[in-house]
């Protein structure tokens, strides 16, 4: 599996696979069976109900239609309903959240993506980018990355909260951000799902350093120790 390489605020490289060509269009294919489907019963609503003025027909069907992706990305964290279905997600290569003014940039020139030679220039420079780019990604600095599913074992080992008798290890993980926290779940998940336990290792230390920790733990115990942590201090 074809993989990216994103460099995160903190320094630290993680690794993301690259959704598939075929990913993409039958993400896009879903999402445009949605908006005829949407046009079509709201179109008939309409008609049924002797709608004529045109400026109610732009409002209710074209207006949802043109911005449908840029709104679902936006709302959704980068996903619409078709790649959510399909478990893809638009990031950052930079590693930072991908802001509002990403996805305009990207729906801006989806019009020359999909406008031109029926998508055909989307389809090539994805194929030969490397990172899975299509213009708009290129000119917002974006890409589209194939979500891997959690297993049941991080559910329980990462997101349940201490009880009320749990005693943290570590107070200072009280310093870390919700992003920190973000950033060690993703590094796990990498580890544990593609076997690449370089960002692991590099978090590990970064910690380490921004909180003053010195333990013998093994960084895998450490970083879910810290998680367990953070969530019993911060829950409090």
């Amino acid at each position: 599996m074809q993989t990216i390489q994103v460099r995160t605020t903190q320094n630290v490289y993680i690794h993301y696979p690259v959704a598939s060509i075929g990913d993409r269009i039958l993400g896009y294919l879903i999402d445009r069976v949605i908006l005829i489907a949407y046009a079509v019963a709201v179109g008939t609503l309409l008609y049924n109900l002797d709608v004529n003025e045109e400026w109610t027909w732009i409002l209710i069907i074209g207006i949802p239609f043109i911005l449908y992706s840029v709104l679902f990305e936006i709302f959704m964290n980068g996903q619409t309903p078709g790649k959510r279905v399909m478990n893809t997600q638009v990031i950052k290569l930079d590693g930072t959240p991908a802001s509002m003014g990403n996805y305009i940039l990207r729906w801006i020139f989806s019009l020359v993506d999909f406008g031109v030679l029926g998508g055909a220039i989307a389809v090539i420079l994805i194929a030969a980018g490397g990172k899975g780019q299509r213009l708009g990604d290129l000119v917002a600095g974006t890409s589209v990355i194939k979500q891997v599913e959690e297993k049941e074992i991080t559910a329980q080992e990462v997101f349940v909260v201490a009880d009320a008798h749990y005693q943290p290890v570590f107070q200072q993980a009280l310093q870390l951000t919700e992003h920190d926290i973000e950033l060690i779940q993703r590094a796990l998940e990498v580890n544990r799902d593609l076997g690449n336990s370089q960002p692991l290792l590099a978090v590990t230390e970064k910690v380490k350093n921004q909180l003053s920790i010195q333990t013998d733990l093994p960084p895998v115990k450490f970083l879910y120790t810290l998680i367990k942590d953070f969530n019993h201090l911060t829950s409090r």
